[in-house]
């Protein structure tokens, strides 16, 4: 009988990882790779903090597991009160769980819980954006409007409205569905609401800063402002997915800091635990969770309210703050942008370089003048991956974003360092992303 083996998500012939430090990783032939994308845009406080293993291992060797329904523990309770000061809500409750696409399904049910508390059952319509990602779960796919990742599913799909996506660069052009001002997404809100119904809208989902479908696409200054206030005044939950752009990796806390918005549900993850254990939660402000809990929640995973995920949060956090890690992302973001601007200058590739704190975005196109995309069969952005990765000397790790400019053309880098990378490690960032566009551009 046939070993069983791993199914792959990048092919047979991925090199194996063995040990990581700082903003790299080793694999097993002794090789280097700079990890320009934090795993996933996961690892802020970067790889191999022994602090943060000793934590986790400390907390198995005294009790490893205990159901959610049955007990807390302190880990859990000293998390919470630490994270509550830090959450851009009042009197927060949370709902720990095993990542981003578990955090999406669980602000779901919130969100229906909460209407049927208040008894307004009709409120059932949910809305988030074209060009999102919010997981991979069903509900959180059908969530997500990024179009490459639903058409498989399409059949299973259908349950939610999607508006335009908050996408300066390609407001306006065709396929995009992209906005470029607070006052056209407004419109768009007002029109979905005519369509369907006063007291139909639920709650409006959206990434402060959209991450892994729109690469780092930052919103126009009076966007945020101005779907808050449509909301409160249309009685809508505004819930955040903060699972890329929290715990730093925008500059500040949570990406909603950024232009003071305090929504009523609040999602996390990656940056949460820093890849140190697969943990997320869904915070949900006190006017929002007392109806819940009072109403009796009922909802629940087998690894939600994990005891050990919550020792590994509280050790990131700890590091987080120790090491003004918050306060480094900001600044090494702007000196990371610079390098890569100054390394791209002359690149014809380059339509827009953009983002916040140390989640950035390269977008390529094929003719910069009229932002043409390049095909999606010529599959430029994972040739680009290849090419950095597989470069002289130490590789470089960068993340992939495509499909941006109709669905199913475009290409886009993103680059999400952990936050101890230093001087040299942004020099050799920009001028390995540069060498490796330039690469496969000679080769066409």
């Amino acid at each position: 009988m046939a070993n069983a083996k791993i199914f792959s998500r990048g092919g047979a012939s991925l090199p194996r990882a063995v040990r990581g430090d700082g903003a790299w990783i080793t694999d097993e032939a002794g090789r280097r790779y700079l990890d320009a994308a934090g795993g996933a845009i996961v690892v802020g406080i970067g790889h191999g903090r022994s602090a943060v293993a000793q934590a986790a291992a400390e907390q198995a060797s005294r009790i490893a597991y205990a159901h959610g329904s049955a007990f807390t523990a302190d880990a859990l309770e000293s998390w919470a009160a630490e994270m509550g000061p830090l959450l851009p809500m009042e009197n927060a409750s949370l709902y720990p769980v095993s990542g981003g696409s578990e955090a999406a399904e669980t602000a779901l049910k919130m969100v229906r819980a909460y209407w049927l508390a208040q008894g307004e059952p009709d409120r059932t319509i949910v809305v988030s954006r074209w060009g999102s990602y919010h997981g991979n779960t069903l509900g959180a796919l059908d969530l997500s409007g990024r179009r490459g990742l639903r058409k498989p599913y399409e059949p299973w799909l259908g349950r939610f409205e999607h508006v335009s996506a908050a996408y300066p660069y390609r407001a306006g052009l065709e396929g995009a569905d992209a906005i470029g001002s607070g006052a056209d997404a407004v419109a768009e809100l007002d029109a979905l609401l005519h369509r369907v119904g006063p007291g139909r809208i639920a709650a409006f989902v959206a990434e402060p800063i959209v991450g892994a479908t729109l690469a780092a696409a930052v919103p126009p200054d009076d966007y945020w402002p101005a779907v808050s206030g449509w909301c409160e005044r249309n009685k809508v939950l505004l819930v955040a997915d903060e699972v890329m752009t929290g715990f730093g990796r925008t500059g500040t806390w949570f990406g909603v800091n950024h232009w003071g918005i305090r929504p009523d549900l609040l999602l996390a993850a990656k940056g949460a635990t820093s890849g140190y254990w697969p943990f997320g939660f869904v915070a949900a402000a006190g006017r929002v969770a007392e109806p819940l809990i009072s109403s009796g929640f009922v909802h629940g995973f087998t690894y939600s309210h994990s005891i050990p995920g919550a020792a590994v949060a509280r050790a990131v956090l700890k590091i987080l703050q120790e090491e003004e890690l918050i306060q480094a992302s900001a600044q090494r973001g702007v000196q990371l942008r610079s390098a890569l601007e100054s390394a791209l200058k002359d690149e014809p590739w380059i339509g827009e370089i953009r983002g916040r704190g140390l989640l950035i975005g390269i977008e390529l196109v094929a003719d910069r003048a009229n932002k043409l995309p390049h095909p999606r069969a010529a599959r430029i952005t994972e040739r680009i991956l290849a090419a950095a990765k597989s470069s002289a000397g130490d590789g470089l790790l960068l993340y992939s974003a495509t499909g941006q400019a109709n669905g199913v053309d475009g290409d886009q880098l993103v680059i999400g360092p952990p936050f101890v990378i230093g001087d040299d490690e942004i020099e050799r960032i920009a001028s390995g992303t540069a060498v490796a566009i330039r690469s496969v551009r000679e080769e066409r």
